[in-house]
């Protein structure tokens, strides 16, 4: 199986039966802010499962930044409770695959306005931080995920996100 495989399987596992654990959610309640926190407790459990492993990666790479950390936990938090687990894999089958597929997906109920949401998350994602209190540069971080940068945060944040 191919790495780009292995990634998306891990993905999809991590979805069906990713948790946050209690122990998990009190840590990052001692260090994100009331609205911060709301934030994350309002995003879908694997939303919330997978910011965590990305700060983890972005740890694990060396990364204490706050901005970047409150980036990669909360990079997600625009796709809301309505893209669900086969929305997010039709998605990644299109960008894989090519746009006819997604085009093709889009014609199932409740696709097209998920794949809009998908389509829009990140700067969704960063106008919520930012109405959660955290800094331009976390909602910048946020804003250009998934993009290729020069920018050293940009691109951990970006390869943690892969990776995650």
């Amino acid at each position: 199986m191919g790495a780009w495989w292995a990634g998306k399987t891990r993905q999809f596992l991590r979805h069906v039966a990713g948790r946050v654990s209690s122990s998990e959610r009190a840590g990052v309640e001692s260090w994100l802010t009331p609205d911060q926190l709301r934030l994350f407790d309002a995003m879908h459990r694997a939303d919330r499962r997978h910011g965590l492993d990305v700060v983890q990666a972005l740890r694990a790479q060396g990364h204490d930044e706050p901005d970047v950390l409150l980036a990669g936990l909360l990079h997600d938090s625009g796709k809301g409770s309505s893209v669900g687990l086969w929305h997010r894999v039709a998605w990644s089958l299109g960008e894989r695959y090519g746009a006819g597929l997604r085009r093709a997906a889009a014609r199932l109920p409740g696709f097209r306005r998920a794949f809009a949401v998908i389509e829009t998350h990140a700067e969704t994602s960063a106008r919520l931080a930012l109405a959660a209190g955290c800094s331009p540069r976390t909602a910048d971080l946020i804003r250009r995920q998934g993009k290729p940068a020069t920018d050293l945060l940009a691109e951990a944040l970006r390869l943690a996100d892969e990776a995650s």
